[in-house]
């Protein structure tokens, strides 16, 4: 015999992976010794291999083939699990209720996704069209600052110190002004500075904005609404109630200047 006598049975449980406990280490611990019972365990697990795979292919060793068939039929059997066919469907019942859940879920979840991108989309857009307005108006002002036909008047006062100065940068053409001004005094309670333009042919004067200096008495007015093509002989500041005066200058001068 080529094989321990005493491993012979336990090679075959082996082989089926059903050895444990104490008899598979005695046996683990035997096979590293052991190469005639390595062989023979080679052997038994390709004859399980073969009776797994057909039922026609070449006919397993009578010893093998026996005692392989004694420890399969020495195997405990367990019994056969019992499925109650209205637990059965209960159960896929509740897979299915499972997956509409989900499916739900996963729908409320993309609808939310959706309207937060769209609302950064919303605000990108939005970002966008101030920077192309701001981009506009620059480009608006350094037009009007570089024209050759802008008139640049000069506004001045008399007797203070500092003394509050304005400029005022016209393009009739565009309907386009520039003012700056520094050293204004600063507001009393409810009051504002107006801008006014006095037309060249003597017409009434138009209001060319509202504006309240910062704390140095630097203030700017940019392209305030004007009508068409009015050529500009004065523009002067006047000290207004806060609302305005607008249809014509009521309050004190404090500045102007006359156009060349």
């Amino acid at each position: 015999m080529s094989v321990h006598e005493q491993f012979a049975d336990d090679l075959a449980l082996h082989a089926l992976g059903s050895l444990t406990g104490d008899e598979r280490i005695a046996l683990e611990k035997h096979l590293d010794g052991c190469a005639s019972c390595r062989r023979e365990l080679e052997s038994l697990r390709g004859d399980l291999s073969l009776l797994s795979l057909t039922t026609a292919g070449p006919k397993p060793p009578a010893r093998a083939r026996q005692r392989l068939l004694s420890a399969i039929s020495a195997e405990p059997r367990l019994p056969k699990p019992v499925t109650s066919p209205a637990r059965s469907r209960s159960w896929w019942g509740l897979l299915g209720w499972a997956a509409a859940a989900a499916m739900a879920l996963l729908c409320v979840g993309l609808l939310r996704q959706n309207s937060f991108l769209q609302r950064d989309i919303a605000s990108l857009r939005a970002q966008f069209a101030g920077q192309q307005a701001d981009l506009q108006q620059a480009k608006e002002i350094m037009a009007t600052l570089l024209d050759p036909e802008a008139q640049k008047i000069e506004l001045v006062a008399a007797g203070s110190k500092p003394q509050p100065r304005g400029k005022a940068i016209y393009q009739r053409r565009n309907r386009s002004l520039i003012f700056l001004a520094s050293s204004l005094p600063q507001l009393p309670p409810e009051k504002v500075y107006e801008l006014w333009l006095f037309p060249a042919d003597g017409g009434a004067p138009i209001a060319a904005g509202l504006f309240k200096p910062d704390a140095r008495g630097n203030a700017t007015v940019v392209n305030p609404p004007l009508p068409e093509g009015v050529e500009a002989k004065t523009f002067a500041v006047t000290l207004e109630p806060e609302t305005g005066s607008h249809d014509a200058p009521r309050g004190t001068p404090v500045i102007a200047g006359v156009g060349e």
